[in-house]
């Protein structure tokens, strides 16, 4: 575990939680209205290039699960052509762009995402939004990540990204949801700066994008392959940050 992360993990007293909370949504709004209006140049380009290379709509809009399991709708820039059996576009792999491979790596598709966060679905920090059909995979502990509202970046993206396995990423946004603090957002905002820079972790291994997940063992209809992730007697995951793996 990096040394910010450490001290992030250590703060000083923190606010109540409701009042904690209504300070993170304060940082969320201001944040991402500056962050909209610092980016629109970049926002128009893209724009551009992907009516160009994909054709319109430009945006892609999907249901995904928010805050307590509600559904709400992502917007993020197109990357992929539709599913076309005919030209052999079915995969993802088969189906992204080049453009769309430059813009997952450089995540400049997410921008659109800032309009998630000003309208309250999302969060600048917290575990990503997933597909809301994953919602009845996850064990009673992993649906804990819903307890809070999902963001565009957090502690699973800089602590891998794609390449971790989903229970690890699981266990991170738990660890996190259990020790959020404005500072550590803010420790996870400057990784994530670097992490994008370095292009870490874009896609898991052998995939174009993250593989579906399939649930944990031991829980009705799911993958019976899967790992269960296991959590120390504190409630800390063994893969957390503070159990130095």
């Amino acid at each position: 575990m990096s040394s910010g992360l450490m001290d992030a993990v250590h703060p000083a007293p923190q606010p109540p939680p409701a009042r904690q909370d209504g300070i993170k949504r304060l940082v969320d709004v201001v944040g991402a209205a500056v962050l909209l209006i610092l980016a629109l140049p970049a926002l128009l380009v893209v724009a551009g290039l992907v009516a160009a290379g994909l054709g319109r709509p430009v945006l892609f809009r999907q249901a995904r699960a928010g805050r307590y399991g509600r559904p709400f709708e992502l917007v993020k820039f197109r990357t992929m052509h539709p599913p076309d059996p005919r030209r052999g576009r079915t995969a993802d792999g088969d189906r992204l762009t080049r453009l769309g491979r430059w813009l997952r790596a450089t995540s400049l598709d997410e921008l659109p995402t800032l309009w998630n966060v000003l309208c309250g679905d999302m969060s600048l920090v917290g575990p990503r939004p997933l597909l809301c059909d994953y919602l009845d995979r996850y064990s009673p502990t992993q649906s804990r990540r819903h307890e809070v509202r999902p963001g565009i970046t957090g502690l699973a993206q800089v602590r891998g990204r794609n390449a971790l396995g989903w229970e690890e990423k699981f266990e991170h946004d738990v660890w996190y949801v259990d020790h959020r603090s404005l500072r550590l957002d803010l420790t996870i905002l400057a990784e994530t700066a670097r992490t994008v820079l370095r292009r870490e972790g874009i896609t898991a291994e052998g995939a174009a994008t993250a593989p579906e997940f399939r649930g944990s063992r031991g829980w009705p209809g799911q993958d019976p392959e899967a790992t269960l992730p296991r959590a120390r007697g504190n409630g800390v995951p063994h893969t957390s940050p503070l159990s130095g793996r």
